[in-house]
């Protein structure tokens, strides 16, 4: 993936159709659901990057679409979706990295609405640029959004997509500095097959009583 626009088609349409099965498993457990979705997201998102590829990079409608998936949305719906799955007991620490996505995310929103981002063909991979006035602070509290969340997300499936993640940003950043955003994305795509498996190996809520003695699903 990520080395041309076949490739980017071909590996996005795979995630994509597991993402729909992910989906299709979390269905016994709706708070599951957001997280479920997250395979179907990042697939469709190496879809649209396809059409960067095809469009020799540029400024044009992919190029913002690409950049306000991997950028604002992510930031925010990776967090918020871990803390809808989380058990209870993780909940009150999962408040921290929502807290540096929806920061992260209204930084990189207002960004995007007042600056020009731009995609640009690098031999076997594509580099986005933004223009950012701070960009470390920025790197770090997406990064604490995202994986950040998984980490703590106190779920063991979950807590290993994150070390995987994590890994991929890692290599990243070390191979591809200026190709990072668009290389860690992919890695995270691949990488979020996981989420369907988590999906199936979860069950859904036990039956608890009602005050008449019924059985009522738990919230």
């Amino acid at each position: 993936m990520c080395w041309s626009a076949t490739a980017d088609l071909v590996a996005g349409a795979g995630i994509a159709a597991v993402g729909v099965v992910s989906v299709t498993l979390a269905a016994r457990r709706p708070r599951d659901v957001p997280l479920a979705a997250l395979p179907l997201l990042l697939g469709s998102h190496q879809i649209v990057e396809a059409a960067v590829w095809h469009h020799d990079g540029g400024t044009g409608p992919a190029t913002v679409a690409w950049a306000v998936i991997a950028l604002p949305l992510l930031a925010l719906w990776v967090p918020a979706a871990v803390l809808c799955a989380a058990p209870p007991s993780a909940r009150l620490r999962l408040l921290i990295p929502l807290a540096a996505g929806l920061a992260t995310a209204t930084a990189l929103a207002h960004a995007l609405a007042t600056r020009t981002v731009t995609a640009e063909i690098r031999g076997h991979t594509v580099g986005y640029s933004l223009g950012l006035a701070q960009p470390e602070l920025i790197v770090g509290g997406y990064l604490l959004a995202t994986i950040g969340s998984l980490l703590l997300s106190g779920d063991r499936g979950l807590v290993l997509l994150g070390v995987l993640v994590a890994v991929g940003a890692a290599v990243s950043a070390a191979l591809w500095r200026q190709e990072y955003i668009s290389t860690w994305c992919a890695s995270a795509a691949v990488c979020s097959v996981i989420v369907a498996l988590w999906a199936r190996g979860r069950r859904p809520p036990a039956p608890v009583a009602g005050p008449s003695g019924r059985g009522m699903r738990e919230a």
